[in-house]
């Protein structure tokens, strides 16, 4: 598809998201925001197809749910998709998400970490509490994801549950997403009666946004039908690769920051500038 052609089918790609300032002091106060309309229906209709042929065709797993671990009863996982092809970065690394990303942090501009997406199949387990900063060797809390169904999903299905402010305490514990970080980071939220927030039923192309600290979980699916989300991962421009502290942060490294090593800026060929704000 043409650039031209791009952007007849998908004007609003390229127009901006307005947000508020409430919306930025919700967001920078507990860590999460639900955001409606995000993606247009028209755009949906456009790239849904694309992406879920793309997770038919690069699913890993070769046994039934049930059969599975918790980290793989929880979803389908691919990631980078917008590698795949030209029209998957028009939506991918879309201007219009970045700019969202950028402004609800604060920062002047950002670069995208990696996509996923994650398909969360009938009969799919929880998804436990977690922090996803766990994993990320970067040197910043400038980190934020943009979560985006490509199907209306009921609250039945399950969005995340957020656990509003823990964004602020950084780093608690070294746990990777598992039976035992849920055990764990459940026990420390009803410990300190953090506030929990769900968003409920989402359409197609609504989105959380959540800070890469923020504690989050999401049920599992009791439906006949994939739940289908996008993910995209962003962090503010100018941010420095950190020394890995776990075999977690040291294949990260490798996979989405190649080439670059501690100290150095994150911008691999893997970490383009999406969004940067005029002066």
């Amino acid at each position: 598809m043409s650039e031209k052609t791009n952007e007849k089918r998908l004007p609003e790609l390229g127009e901006d998201y307005l947000l508020d300032r409430g919306n930025i002091e919700a967001y920078q106060r507990d860590g999460h925001i639900f955001l409606k309309g995000v993606a247009s229906e028209a755009v949906i209709n456009v790239y849904e197809p694309m992406i879920s042929d793309l997770v038919k065709e690069l699913n890993y797993h070769d046994k039934p749910v049930s059969e599975r671990d918790t980290y793989g009863k929880a979803f389908i996982q691919i990631s980078n998709v917008w590698r795949q092809s030209e029209q998957l970065q028009a939506f991918i690394l879309g201007r219009r998400f970045a700019k969202i990303a950028a402004d609800l942090m604060g920062v002047s501009g950002v670069r995208i970490y990696h996509d996923q997406a994650l398909f969360k199949e009938p009969g799919g387990g929880h998804t436990p509490w977690h922090q996803d900063q766990i994993y990320w060797p970067l040197d910043t809390k400038n980190t934020i994801t943009m979560w985006m169904p490509l199907v209306p999903i009921s609250a039945e299905v399950g969005t995340m549950t957020f656990a509003s402010g823990t964004h602020a305490l950084g780093y608690v514990s070294k746990q990777e997403i598992s039976d035992e970080s849920h055990k764990t980071l459940g026990q420390f939220i009803e410990a300190r009666s953090i506030p929990q927030a769900n968003y409920g039923a989402m359409a197609a192309g609504d989105a959380t946004f959540h800070a890469g600290w923020t504690m989050h979980a999401a049920p599992g699916n009791p439906t006949d039908h994939m739940r289908k989300v996008i993910t995209v991962i962003y962090f503010a421009d100018g941010t420095r690769a950190a020394e890995p502290e776990s075999k977690a942060q040291a294949s990260d490294l490798t996979h989405w920051l190649p080439g670059c090593q501690p100290g150095d800026l994150a911008a691999s060929p893997l970490n383009p500038l999406l969004y940067e704000r005029d002066c």
